[in-house]
């Protein structure tokens, strides 16, 4: 059983990235800290009692259905939106923001290696908004999550195969749209592929 102090220590070394996860996911900061804080509390609440080695595909798990929930309740307003809106003013719809990047720096960093950290950090958060959504998923779960094929098909409801597939042209679309802005073999071998 983890203790308070352990849970709390969890969940403030989880929050950055899982923001950034569901920012990529929902493209709309507000929404994203609502879910993230959603999917903290419900494992505070539900499962403060387990060990604390069981947190991080637990949280993964949580995180990854308050994603769906919030997916599932934005296609129903989004029918009854658009057959309300037949029969009234056709108003515009909601703008959204693009994706804004979170700037990581760190202090005692040269000026110009985080420079050109955060623009390479910047040029592939642009490049991860043009994927699908299952590639971009399952990019982010192997690659930035670190986890293996088999937690990664549990967490997205696949197959092995499945996650196999999307990552490969993931990791390819990726590749060639860095290649294209210049970025070279460098910053594609981080992300899995070998030239």
């Amino acid at each position: 059983m983890a203790s308070s102090k352990e849970l709390s220590d969890f969940l403030r070394d989880v929050e950055r990235r899982a923001f950034k996860q569901t920012v990529y996911a929902v493209r709309d900061e507000h929404v994203a800290l609502d879910i993230v804080q959603d999917a903290m509390l419900k494992i505070a609440e539900k499962y403060a009692d387990k060990p604390v080695e069981e947190y991080p595909m637990l949280f993964q798990r949580i995180l990854q259905n308050t994603m769906r929930d919030y997916w599932r309740r934005q296609k129903v307003r989004n029918l009854w939106t658009s057959l309300f809106s037949s029969f009234g003013n056709a108003d515009d719809d909601e703008d959204r923001d693009p994706l804004e990047t979170i700037d990581v720096e760190d202090g005692s960093m040269d000026p110009a290696i985080q420079m050109e950290r955060s623009q390479t950090i910047h040029l592939i958060e642009k490049a991860l908004e043009k994927l699908p959504a299952r590639q971009r998923e399952a990019f982010i779960l192997r690659y930035w999550e670190d986890m293996d094929v088999a937690e990664t098909a549990f967490m997205m409801g696949c197959s092995e195969g499945s996650v196999k597939t999307h990552c490969s042209r993931a990791v390819h679309t990726l590749a060639a749209i860095l290649q294209k802005q210049g970025l070279g073999i460098k910053a594609i071998a981080q992300l899995g592929v070998e030239s």
